[in-house]
C-alpha cells in the first residue's frame, strides 16, 4: 500500500464511523419538547458535531491502523480474497 493508498483507506474509515457516530444518541427537537419555528420536529436539539468528528477520529485511527497493518503484512493478500479465480492465468491453448 502506498501513501495514497493510505489516506484513501482512512479517508474511507473515517466517513462510515462518522455517519455511525451521527446516529448515536440523536436527541431530537420533539424528543426534548423545544421546537424551535420554521424547523422540523426531528431536527436534533444539539448535534455536537465537533466531539463527534474528534471522537471519529480516534476510533479511524485505531480501525486503519490495525487494517493497515493487515495489509501491508501480508496475512490477507488479494489472491486469499479471490473467491471466483480471476486472478488466476489464463491457460494458453495447445498449439
Amino acid at each position: 500500500m502506498n501513501l495514497t493508498g493510505g489516506i484513501v483507506l482512512f479517508a474511507v474509515i473515517w466517513f462510515m464511523v462518522f455517519f455511525i457516530a451521527l446516529q448515536i444518541r440523536p436527541n431530537s427537537q420533539a424528543d426534548a419538547g423545544r421546537v424551535v419555528p420554521g424547523t422540523p420536529p426531528g431536527a436534533p436539539v444539539e448535534v455536537n458535531l465537533k466531539r463527534k468528528a474528534l471522537v471519529t477520529t480516534l476510533v479511524a485511527a485505531v480501525l486503519w491502523s490495525v487494517i493497515a497493518s493487515v495489509i501491508l503484512s501480508g496475512m490477507v493478500t488479494l489472491r486469499d480474497l479471490d473467491w471466483f479465480g480471476r486472478l488466476e492465468p489464463k491457460e494458453q491453448p495447445a498449439e
